[in-house]
């Protein structure tokens, strides 16, 4: 009996000590502001893609198709082979889309630079009235050397956190390879595969989305967000599947 009360006190004392260790104590890693140990991942900008099927969206006869969806203002220029997104103003938050046609499956690549501290935004499979809630959004953000968040450079915004954050510092080019399947999506980053996901899965919303990710329009417009910041894109090219 005596040794039964004894085993009993030794685990009701480990049992103290975890929960100490995990809410005050010394075993709060997990709870730390994170830190990189040892080298980041470092990506590079892969290459304008080649081969049968792509379409320039900057070439002479698509450069055309590039329309602010949200109102009259003028946010952006077609300069040097570049969209420029010019940022004046935060709000209200706006929106440059390629018109002429919806895209449903498709392979998509693109390159872009950001400013300091600036936020843009690939919009994807997006209804022109409401590009938030009625398609996705793959992040661009200056977070250079930062922690992947589902908010992070390379997420699937406020849904999906990047496995890595690939991106490089503020003007800087980087590039976005994106696959587009049905409910499947795969996003590659500086050459680095950072997101593989099956939105047939999120079958109830998440983040700050009223509408579950399963019941998403299967097809949109491809659009890149005016947040208040100048964003470059270039060689955007769309290869459909």
């Amino acid at each position: 009996m005596q040794q039964e009360k004894g085993s009993a006190m030794i685990k009701k004392a480990i049992v103290l000590l975890l929960a100490f260790a995990i809410l005050g104590g010394g075993g709060v890693a997990a709870w730390r502001p994170w830190r990189a140990k040892g080298p980041v991942p470092v990506g590079e900008p892969t290459p304008r893609p080649g081969g049968e099927g792509w379409i320039d969206l900057l070439d002479a006869a698509h450069a055309g198709g590039w329309k602010n969806i949200t109102d009259d203002k003028d946010i952006f220029e077609l300069k040097d082979g570049m969209l420029h997104i010019l940022g004046r103003t935060l709000y209200p938050l706006r929106y440059v889309g390629y018109t002429p046609e919806p895209f449903r499956n498709f392979d998509l690549h693109v390159e872009f630079k950001i400013a300091r501290r600036a936020n843009s935004g690939v919009f994807l499979r997006s209804r022109p009235n409401d590009p938030v809630s009625r398609g996705f959004e793959v992040q661009v953000l200056d977070d250079f050397g930062k922690p992947p968040g589902k908010n992070g450079c390379g997420a699937i915004y406020d849904v999906v956190t990047p496995m890595f954050n690939m991106s490089r510092p503020a003007g800087e080019w980087n590039s976005f390879d994106i696959t587009v399947h049905d409910k499947e999506v795969t996003v590659v980053m500086n050459g680095w595969k950072v997101v593989q996901s099956d939105f047939a899965k999120m079958t109830t919303p998440l983040g700050k989305f009223s509408i579950a990710y399963n019941d998403l329009p299967l097809e949109g417009v491809l659009a890149f967000q005016d947040h208040g910041g100048e964003a470059w894109y270039r060689n955007i090219l769309v290869r459909k599947r």
